[in-house]
């Protein structure tokens, strides 16, 4: 498989205008090892290779662990994430997978107990972001 394009060549300020999207969401008040992790989980459910790559070098330089990394695909089932973390990793998939079934109140309402609006606010963003990037990442086949 090879590269189609370089999005940020061919289309610059369209991809800088996502990049103020990553700028953004790393700028949150939400912690990085968990943003990285949110951004695993929806890439690996999205397939995006070279997302999946870059994020889980990111998690591991943020100090997450390889156990850790390695479970998330089953992270629902594992004893390795906090309730909190889980809220959050729920919201991602919810919002990766949003043609499935929206987003659940349920869903919801497990996120509202750990974080405040403007926390989820900011994970929504995060996870709308990694998407955004995922899709640029696929469409263009960038490889890792």
């Amino acid at each position: 498989m090879e590269t189609r394009f370089i999005m940020g060549k061919v289309f610059p300020k369209g991809y800088a205008a996502v990049g103020n999207l990553y700028k953004v969401a790393t700028e949150s008040s939400i912690e990085m090892t968990l943003q990285e992790l949110m951004y695993i989980r929806a890439s690996q459910i999205n397939k995006c290779a070279f997302c999946i790559d870059g994020h889980t070098k990111k998690a591991r330089a943020y100090g997450e662990t390889e156990q850790r990394i390695y479970a998330l695909s089953a992270w629902e089932d594992s004893n390795l994430f906090t309730e909190k973390e889980k809220a959050a990793l729920a919201l991602t998939e919810s919002i990766t997978l949003i043609n499935k079934e929206q987003l659940p109140d349920s869903v919801y309402r497990e996120v509202e107990k750990h974080f405040s609006q403007e926390e989820i606010a900011e994970l929504i963003m995060a996870a709308i972001m990694i998407n955004t990037f995922n899709r640029v990442a696929i469409a263009t086949r960038l490889i890792p």
